[in-house]
């Protein structure tokens, strides 16, 4: 588990963004990530009607579906997004946060796979959902069967 833990240091220092947003990480696993993002005022993309932007659910699902992917491998590595398909399922309101959660599917020789759900205050009301794709570096590749 201590690697895995390197591994969450490690992508806050390569994704420094996913600080200054105020992503936190609720639950981090080989089987599972979950994380959070507060709501802020300026995450509204609608104020009148009160909506949050969709590239903030964009930012979110990316940042947990890499940090899943990351979690999956057998050992430390680097992955980049290869594809990230969001679908909204209903607006997100203000004055709620924002969770993630995302799985890895399938850990392939060069590809990893990663399904991801978004919600605010009740899970079974999802606000998006997602599947992504991730390329493994070279040095994440060893020990893998195809």
């Amino acid at each position: 588990m201590s690697s895995l833990f390197d591994d969450i240091r490690g992508y806050f220092e390569e994704v420094p963004h996913a600080i200054e947003c105020g992503i936190r990480v609720d639950h981090l696993s080989a089987e599972r990530v979950e994380m959070a993002l507060p709501f802020r005022e300026d995450w509204l993309g609608d104020p009148a009607r009160g909506l949050i932007h969709t590239a903030l659910i964009s930012m979110l699902v990316d940042n947990a579906s890499g940090l899943a992917a990351l979690a999956a491998l057998p050992g430390p590595g680097r992955v980049a997004t290869v594809d990230l398909r969001v679908d909204y399922l209903r607006p997100a309101l203000r004055d709620l946060e924002l969770y993630c959660e995302a799985r890895c599917i399938r850990l392939a020789s060069q590809i990893v796979f990663v399904r991801a759900e978004v919600w605010q205050a009740d899970r079974a009301q999802p606000v998006a959902s997602s599947q992504s794709t991730f390329m493994r570096s070279a040095a994440s590749k060893t020990g893998m069967a195809q």
